[in-house]
């Protein structure tokens, strides 16, 4: 017979749970915090690199080509081809590699994203460097992380708004 009632198991398994969320929770602030960190410090060394434009938000971006059409607005339906990176290179996501466009509403995708694509003309090529605070900020997903500055290489393919 055991030594302890069930209720104590309870209590014990509700004590070393919440000890495991508080652990993780910490990391993940831990995390965040050093990811805000070289996020802002590569911001500030980026702006100064040739080509490299600022914001008011903070957003920064360098145009590769830039195009003849329509610019979006931010009720627009866009397609696109992009990769994105963590600050370090490491790519979380590429529409390229899956060889399709993505398509989606300007209104329905990370404020970076939002604003940046509204500075571009059908036919261009940017890369935007977006802070974290117009990215996922700390709830970024696994692939991500939490507070992590993103660079994404967008292509403005067309504008598919009916």
């Amino acid at each position: 017979k055991l030594a302890v009632s069930e209720a104590e198991i309870n209590i014990f398994m509700a004590s070393q749970q919440k000890k495991l969320k508080e652990k993780a929770q910490a990391e993940m602030l831990a995390k965040g915090n050093e990811n805000t960190r070289k996020g802002l410090a590569f911001l500030g060394a980026n702006k100064k690199e040739p080509g490299v434009k600022e914001t008011a938000s903070g957003l920064q971006y360098k145009v590769i080509t830039m195009g003849e059409g329509a610019k979006p607005e931010a009720t627009d339906k866009v397609k696109v081809h992009y990769s994105g990176t963590l600050i370090d290179g490491k790519e979380f996501d590429s529409s390229y590699k899956r060889n399709e466009p993505a398509e989606f509403g300007l209104n329905q995708v990370i404020k970076g994203w939002t604003e940046g694509l509204q500075l571009m003309n059908v036919g261009s090529k940017y890369v935007f460097y977006i802070p974290s605070g117009l990215a996922y900020g700390p709830k970024g997903p696994a692939a991500i992380g939490p507070n992590q500055t993103l660079i994404f290489t967008v292509e403005l393919l067309d504008i598919t708004t009916p």
